[in-house]
């Protein structure tokens, strides 16, 4: 915990029972967190969005206005939701149950597929999340853009479907974009076969691209 202030509830939030907020966080108008939902310190979760039980929330996130995060979702530390993000968690959705005898349950089942958005993540504005894809850590997501597999560490994803379009530092800052993004790896060989180096001009960090992706030839550290 940060050991900051006590979290702060707009009056018109709705917090269920269960709910655990981290000190410094701010749950403004129009929210609903539901029961069993954890959310770290030092976030904020803007007006109208809602969380559904049990989610789990890490530190320092950012949850613009009306997004909606569906059960089966954990978000991990530094992560941003944009405004109007919607997370799915079931591929194949039905209002009725399959005898069609009434309504289908909206608990979570055995086809309740989990998602989990890795530190460091921003999701543009208008985003969908498909159901049980995993996005890597300080990966973007291009606003409007529909994510139907696992988006990997550092890389921009645009579309529907969202594909890589570059790789990107912690920081936010491009290192690849455009054809240099896509093409294949190489160039500056340093160590292995077609590995290059990519130093970003705005934090100074370096980065390997090789045939796995972009890493960071360092460990990135975060103070919790």
């Amino acid at each position: 915990m940060s050991g900051g202030a006590p979290a702060w509830v707009h009056p018109t939030a709705l917090v269920e029972e269960g709910v655990i907020l981290g000190s410094g966080t701010r749950v403004w108008d129009g929210v609903h967190i539901r029961r069993g939902a954890r959310i770290g310190h030092d976030c904020i979760v803007g007006e109208k969005s809602y969380v559904a039980y049990d989610v789990v929330i890490g530190n320092y996130v950012k949850i613009n206005a009306s997004v909606y995060i569906c059960a089966g979702v954990a978000i991990e530390d530094f992560c941003m939701l944009s405004a109007h993000t919607v997370f799915t968690n079931d591929r194949f959705p039905r209002s009725g149950r399959p005898d069609l005898t009434g309504l289908e349950t909206s608990d979570p089942t055995e086809e309740t597929l989990l998602t989990r958005v890795r530190r460091g993540v921003t999701i543009g504005a208008n985003a969908t999340i498909g159901p049980g894809v995993l996005l890597g850590e300080f990966a973007m997501v291009g606003m409007g853009s529909v994510v139907t597999r696992e988006v990997p560490p550092h890389a921009l994803v645009v579309g529907n479907p969202a594909r890589v379009a570059g790789w990107l530092s912690a920081c936010g800052h491009p290192l690849l974009r455009g054809p240099d993004a896509t093409a294949p790896r190489g160039g500056a060989a340093t160590g292995a076969a077609g590995a290059r180096e990519l130093t970003c001009e705005r934090c100074g960090r370096v980065y390997v691209r090789d045939a796995d992706g972009l890493s960071p030839k360092s460990p990135i550290v975060s103070a919790r």
